[in-house]
């Protein structure tokens, strides 16, 4: 069945309630879906359980959300770094939950929940505070810890180009986390560039099939800037 196209961000994010779990793609500012983040800011939802690689970076994006505490719990794998002020403010003042993940780990954890893999064990974590309270085991005389599957209630993505069937493409390294959010929550909303007729995208060229995505919503990036004589 083809993905809904909402007219805007804010009709994409009007499904996501308080208290929902949501996977938010991007490393960094590549591939950070920030126009949905916005919307979604701005529709109130709270008690969030956030997703993402890191914990926000300055004050755009994710970091606005953790700000206005709009997030109880994040889970990441790079929390501080020296722009992730409001993080910081708040988990020192008690207001927000970490969950530290390995970043292997957690790509791992998000494609096994779309895989519908139960979990799986590995070496890393192994013997540290992060396999406390976790299945541990040797297997060939090496230490393995279990994980199990991280899913979601939505993931918000952002891709390249989209058909009307809602295959995607993406953008060099802003696909990073995006193809695996997609396949492990109940809802994937995907902000794109812009939408075409099936067929004009190569299905050889097909990151993420049109049966992963819910949503899709055109976001109009501007005008690509010029090259500067020594870009050319």
């Amino acid at each position: 069945m083809a993905p809904r196209i909402a007219e805007h961000a804010a009709d994409a994010v009007a499904q996501i309630t308080d208290g929902s779990t949501v996977l938010i793609g991007g490393f960094g500012n590549a591939g950070q879906p920030m126009e949905l983040i916005d919307a979604l800011l701005e529709s109130g939802a709270g008690d969030l359980t956030v997703v993402n690689n890191n914990a926000g970076q300055a004050d755009a994006g994710l970091a606005l959300l953790i700000k206005e505490r709009r997030v109880k719990k994040v889970i990441c794998s790079f929390p501080r770094q020296s722009d992730s002020w409001h993080f910081d403010k708040a988990y020192r003042a008690g207001e927000i939950e970490l969950e530290l993940v390995p970043q292997g780990n957690l790509a791992e954890r998000i494609r096994a929940a779309g895989a519908g893999i139960g979990g799986f064990f590995t070496p890393t974590g192994y013997g540290t505070m992060l396999a406390e309270g976790k299945e541990t085991r040797e297997i060939d005389g090496v230490g393995y810890v279990f994980e199990t599957p991280l899913r979601a209630d939505f993931a918000l993505i952002k891709a390249l180009r989209a058909d009307t069937f809602g295959n995607l493409t993406y953008r060099k390294t802003a696909r990073n986390f995006g193809p695996i959010m997609a396949t492990a929550a109940a809802q994937a909303i995907v902000q794109v560039e812009e939408i075409v007729p099936v067929g004009q995208i190569d299905p050889e060229h097909v990151v993420t099939p049109g049966i992963y995505v819910d949503t899709l919503v055109t976001i109009d990036s501007g005008p690509t800037p010029a090259l500067t004589p020594k870009q050319k």
